[in-house]
């Protein structure tokens, strides 16, 4: 195991000690109330703990009365942002804790967890029925060093709102690729806004990743890497110009009054509020109406090119689900998986919550059709999604990235330089976060 995560999980481990001066505190005892009881850990939806809305709660006692008596599932619910996620899930599964069996993982987690081997590799005879028809990006999200951990449960990615009385003032044909530099052109003729995530916080690095793969660059150019030999590809004109388009947003005036803590809700609200652009996830379709905005004015396009005939490569996010290594019923595990994750479930899930099926037919079925107009947009975006970097370090790279792209009116040339100069130099326990 590499020294940097060996050392991180064993302070999560001290912190667990210092508290209560025992493991058991933070969850190291077998917690299931019988050997036929799963317990999942799902990440928040719209259904809460509850099994009578349509979350994953519900598909919890789905699965439970499909499986007529052979296992129970009970569900816990994690934090509201994916950092908080990660860290209330390694501090269990650090501590050994028996009580956990699944968990919802956004994927950047899937490396980390399983170089510090708190996953189990999923079964053979499972593999083929978990990834069907499933988007490539997911998929791929769901290896490390070659073996499938995880499995996709739903997969998430971003599309271009606009108005389009608004894009037609401006004189963009939407009916073709944009790229972000008109849009910026169009925003500062509009004196409008581009709605977009600039927080310090995860959302910010999926931006910046985004931006850099679209123009045909990798955060990691070496994934799996040890912190030693790691390189990146920040420094590199893709990473330059992805820290242009933030800084000419950002001191243009055009990400909003408060750019810098601009989270999905935020950015949203701008748009709603009559802003002209806007990058976010699907879920904004149904959102808007909720804020008094009327979708007839409301369009949707492929998230914008940074280099001009260059396809764009989306953000891609989602759910994987992992079994927990210290679980004493991993096979029942896997089971309740393949059941959660059916194409019947995804789309149920999708209608019920408005999170987009990892399962590429769902999006021909003509109730998902019928509620989300851009389905065929969506599954377009999924498939050409850029997921962010693979590695067992993700976390300190996520934070060490975002913190020196902050504020974002302050992102000029020298930025990307001096983000990669600190990730190594925190990877290396040479800098502290």
């Amino acid at each position: 195991m590499p020294r940097r995560r060996t050392r991180s999980v064993a302070v999560l481990a001290v912190i667990c000690v210092a508290a209560t001066g025992a493991l058991s505190a933070c969850g190291g005892q077998d917690t299931s109330e019988d050997s036929s009881t799963l317990t999942w850990y799902i990440n928040p939806d719209s259904g809460g703990n509850d099994p009578n809305k349509t979350g994953q709660a519900h598909l919890a006692k789905v699965c439970t009365d499909a499986a007529q008596g052979k296992y129970r599932i009970t569900t816990q619910v994690l934090p509201n942002s994916a950092s908080d996620q990660r860290q209330q899930l390694l501090r269990r599964l650090a501590a050994g804790d028996q009580g956990v069996d699944i968990m919802s993982m956004d994927p950047v987690f899937v490396a980390e967890f399983a170089e510090a081997g708190f996953l189990t590799e999923v079964p053979q005879d499972k593999q083929a029925a978990l990834t069907e028809d499933a988007v490539k990006p997911i998929v791929e999200s769901a290896k490390w060093k070659d073996k499938m951990v995880a499995a996709p449960m739903w997969a998430n990615t971003q599309v271009l709102w606009y108005r389009k009385s608004m894009a037609k003032e401006a004189g963009l044909d939407m009916d073709k690729p944009v790229t972000w530099d008109q849009l910026i052109e169009a925003a500062t003729k509009l004196k409008s806004t581009i709605g977009v995530q600039a927080k310090p916080y995860e959302g910010y690095t999926v931006w910046i990743n985004a931006l850099i793969e679209s123009g045909g660059g990798h955060i990691i150019q070496n994934e799996g890497a040890s912190a030693d030999d790691m390189k990146l590809g920040l420094d590199t004109p893709q990473g330059k110009k992805a820290a242009q388009i933030i800084g000419d947003i950002a001191r243009g005036g055009l990400g909003g009054p408060a750019m810098g803590s601009s989270d999905e809700t935020a950015a949203l609200d701008g748009f709603a509020g009559g802003g002209a652009f806007l990058v976010n996830w699907p879920y904004t379709w149904s959102a808007l109406p909720e804020k008094g905005t009327d979708l007839n004015d409301i369009g949707f396009a492929r998230y914008p090119q940074v280099e001009a005939g260059k396809e764009s490569r989306p953000p891609l996010g989602g759910i994987e689900l992992g079994v927990n290594s210290a679980s004493t019923n991993k096979d029942a595990a896997w089971e309740a998986i393949q059941c959660i994750t059916s194409q019947e479930n995804q789309k149920a899930y999708m209608l019920g919550t408005g999170n987009p099926a990892a399962r590429k037919k769902v999006y021909d079925d003509p109730e998902i059709q019928k509620a989300f107009p851009m389905a065929t947009l969506i599954r377009e975006s999924l498939d050409a999604g850029g997921a962010r970097p693979s590695s067992q370090y993700y976390g300190d790279i996520s934070t060490a990235l975002y913190k020196q792209f902050s504020p974002p009116d302050s992102v000029g040339e020298g930025t990307p330089a001096a983000a990669a100069d600190f990730i190594l130099k925190v990877l290396k326990g040479e800098a502290l976060l």
